[in-house]
Formats: structure tokens, sequence, C-alpha cells
């Protein structure tokens, strides 16, 4: 752990949270909270009215929720009442009977209790009957049947106080409010970077050795704040996702953890900045929930985070090292924190300044992707076909023949488009457009053929219709044709123009 604080000691400066730390934050006003840093709630109920009976008709949940002083001083009154009560019917009886005034009793009579004398004597009675601790020299006789009467309310009202009252200490003992005293949070939170991400964190921890089964974290944010209507609500509560969709609020809370919110534009800390901090209000609840590991019950512990609890720009220091054989928490660094690089900007702020600095990109050219097995590739046949930006302009590879080449093969392409637009239709219309020829015409005609003019200006751009049928329909098509544009398939299929030259502008044209 030296270690540790010696490597971060070189590169940042360590800052003790207590509230005699320097923090360069104005200082504040201390302002009312809404659940205090032990976890008590700060709110009383007054003005009930007629609604106090409802107290008194959960009487145990009563006594179990007052405080401890004025349960014991209930319990030594209830005791002490009914025992005085009880012993003053005992010597009542006595009393009556005339059991008092014959002293230590004659041989020849038979008392109501043997050897109750007095009020004193009646007490004791009682109490060694009570107690059941033995009655010695005192003891009912046959001879008294109020006295068995007595002695039978006796042993009912005892048992009914006993259970009561008994019962409410032992819940009130048993109950896991002193297992959330060793369950700490930090005193402050801190916002910093997490995986590039603003992210609003506190650190947990168990300072027994005993788990929590099923630790579950939650966060509320309570901040006043008026709706489109006009309705001022001084104390909304809004939930704080700590990872609810990751399960990352199930806690396995063996050691200190840190908890994480991350600020994005779900968050009601979308628009949070460093400098908008120190004007906002509100309040952070954090509530943690488990199970007791030995007695089975719930425990439930919470504490707030104010604004001025908040720390921009800082990290927690690390408590976890690694010894001969285990890991050891220190959690005499379990406050501290120490300042990093954090931009002072909200995450607003931050994807505005974003998408104003980077440029719209381009739309990138479709990759020409192989085509698919089966009638798949009819698609992208057709997409070959209908793009004519990629087709090379016929005055391009006509400037690569020599002067007279290019005659000769402007006269033959003159031709050929001559015969194409006289040829018969076929039935259905499928002769207007070129993509009922085979694939080596329409080459020949996008590529070779010059462009028609229209009003004087050249077409420089040639749209192309694609095959609608397979290989079998295209083959069918040809049959189909008319002569000469059969004729013209049959010249041009499979051979270049310039194979129908002379060998000897043929060798021209290899040499060039």
């Amino acid at each position: 752990m030296a270690a540790i604080r010696r490597k971060l000691g070189e590169d940042y400066q360590v800052v003790n949270t207590s509230r005699g730390a320097t923090f360069c934050a104005p200082a504040k006003r201390k302002r009312q909270r809404f659940v205090e840093k032990n976890g008590r709630c700060n709110v009383q109920h007054g003005n009930l009215g007629g609604e106090t009976s409802r107290y008194i008709s959960d009487l145990f949940t009563t006594l179990v929720d007052l405080k401890w002083r004025w349960n014991l001083l209930i319990f030594i009154l209830t005791y002490t009442v009914a025992w005085l009560v009880m012993a003053s019917m005992w010597w009542l009886i006595a009393y009556v009977r005339g059991d008092l005034s014959r002293g230590g009793h004659d041989e020849s009579y038979t008392p109501c209790v043997a050897n109750v004398y007095n009020f004193p004597s009646a007490f004791l009675f009682f109490i060694e009957t009570e107690a059941t601790i033995g009655y010695g020299t005192r003891y009912i006789t046959e001879k008294c049947p109020e006295g068995i009467i007595l002695f039978l309310f006796q042993s009912l009202l005892g048992s009914i106080v006993d259970a009561f009252l008994i019962g409410c200490m032992f819940i009130k003992m048993s109950q896991p409010k002193k297992r959330a005293e060793t369950l700490m949070f930090s005193q402050d939170a801190v916002v910093s970077q997490r995986d590039g991400r603003l992210c609003l964190m506190f650190r947990v921890g168990n300072l027994r050795n005993s788990h929590m089964v099923s630790a579950q974290i939650r966060c509320k944010l309570i901040k006043s704040r008026q709706t489109p209507e006009g309705e001022f609500l001084p104390l909304d509560q809004c939930e704080l996702d700590v990872g609810f969709g990751t399960g990352a609020d199930q806690l396995f809370l063996v050691s200190p953890l840190t908890i994480c919110h991350e600020i994005n534009s779900k968050s009601p800390f979308f628009d949070l900045s460093q400098r908008s901090l120190v004007n906002e209000q509100f309040e952070i609840v954090v509530i943690l929930e488990g199970i007791v590991e030995t007695t089975g019950m719930t425990c439930q512990a919470r504490t707030s985070y104010t604004e001025d609890e908040v720390l921009w720009g800082h990290r927690f220091l690390p408590v976890m090292s690694l010894e001969e054989g285990f890991f050891r928490v220190d959690y005499s660094q379990f406050h501290n924190t120490f300042e990093v690089p954090t931009p002072p900007y909200s995450v607003k702020e931050q994807e505005e300044k974003s998408s104003l600095t980077s440029p719209n990109p381009l739309p990138a050219a479709p990759v020409p992707s192989s085509p698919p097995v089966g009638n798949g590739g009819r698609g992208c046949r057709r997409a070959r076909l209908l793009s004519a930006d990629n087709v090379e302009p016929a005055e391009s590879q006509a400037a690569r023949l020599p002067s007279k080449l290019q005659r000769m093969s402007s006269t033959r392409e003159e031709q050929l488009w001559r015969g194409m637009k006289t040829a018969v239709p076929l039935p259905g219309g499928k002769a207007s457009s070129t993509g009922d020829l085979p694939l080596s015409i329409q080459r020949i005609r996008s590529g070779s053929i010059p462009a028609a003019r229209h009003g004087g200006r050249p077409e420089e751009r040639v749209q192309l219709l694609s095959l609608d049928g397979d290989a079998e329909e295209a083959e069918l098509e040809r049959h189909r044709a008319p002569a000469a544009i059969n004729t013209i398939t049959a010249a041009t299929a499979g051979a270049r123009p310039e194979d129908n030259l002379p060998p000897k502008l043929r060798r021209m044209n290899a040499d060039r």
C-alpha cells in the first residue's frame, strides 16, 4: 500500500476529504438536508388530529419504534404497577377474610394464604408466585376459593405481560439497525471520467467479516423543479441508474466497492458542468439493502450527498493491497481522493462541441461484392449493367487507335448501330431495350458505339436496362431476335473489332 501511495504521490496530490480539507469552491451556508449522513430521515409528522389513535391500535410496533429510554421506562413501570396491583389484591383478600387480625394464626385457624400478616408479606407472596422461585412458608390453602381464582388470573395476566414486553425488548435488541453502523459510505462523491465517459461515483464498504446476502444499492436524486404546467415540486424524487440493466446494482460486498453512475443523455446530470455545480441545489440519497447473514433479517443503510459534497475532477485513492496470502484493506484511505484531469464541461456541451467540430462524412462509394449463388446473383448483375459511370467513354477508347483504324471502327459501329435501330421489335416490347441483347452487344453499345446526338449535344451517359432472366432466358431471347441482330452478334461475339482488320494493320496496332 505504501508503494501505491508513493507512486500516486509522484503524479497526484492526495486530498483529504474531511470537512477541514481545502477545496476551491466557495463557502456555502449549511442548508437543510432531507436525509442526514447517518441515514436518519429529517422529517417530522405534525397536526395528526384524530389519527393518533392509529398508533394505539398497533401498540406492538409503536413500542418497538420508540427510543430505548422510553422502552425501558415503560418496561419498568409496567412490571412495577402490575406487581403492586396484584400484591394489593392478595392483601385485600387477607384483610376481608380477617387473616391480618389473627396475627400468627393459631393452630385451629386455616387462613387463605399461610404466613401473610401485612402488605409486605402479601407482596413477597406475589413475587414468589410470579417468578416461580419457591414459596417457602407462604402458600395457598384449600379453604380459600377466591385465592385460587386470583391465582389463575395472576398466571394468565403475568404470561401476557411477559410475552408482550419481553417480545418487544427482544425484537428491538435484534433489529439490524446497528448492523448498518458497520456499513460505510464515503464522505464525498466524485465526478471524473471512467472508460471515456463522465461518471458520478461514491464508495461503499463493509467493516464486518460476515457478508450481506443479496446486497442491492439504489440512488435517488432529490431536487426541486417546476413542471411545464406551473406546478412546483419541492422534493421531487428521480431515480439514478447505477447499473439496473447490467446487474451492477447487485453487490458482492466483501471489499470496498466504487458505485458508478454514468452521466449520459438519460441522466439528470446531463447538463451538469463544473461551473454549474456551484449554483446547483440537490441531494443524492443512497440506499443499501441486504440480508444479514447471521440473523437472516433485512438491513438497510442510508446516506446522502449534497451538491457541496460532490468533488469535480477527483478519484478515490486505492485501499486494496496484496499481502502474503491475503488481501488487505486500508480503511484509513477510504475517504481520501486525488485530483485527475477532467473536462470542466457537461456531457451535453461536449456532445454539441464534437458535433460542431467534426465535419459531415462523405458517403462512401459502394464496394462491389461477389455475386451470390443462384437467383440472388441477378441483382448484382443488374446493378453492374445499370451503372454506366464506370464504363470508359467511346472517345477515350477510340483515341488509343491510329487515325486510320479510328475511321474504320467508327464506320463499322455506325453500321452496327443502324442495324440495331432498324430491327424488328420482339413480342412484348422487349426489343426496345438493350437488356434483351446478349452481354457482348451491350458492351459494344456502351463502350465503342458513339453516343447519339440530341440537339447537337453528345449524350455522355448511356442508360442500360438489366437482364430480366437467367442464362437460359437470354439464350432463348437471342434465338428470337431478328436476323440482323443475330448476324451482328455472331460477327462480334467472342472477338474484338481489331481482329477483323488486315494483318498489317493488326501488327501496327500491336506495335503501338
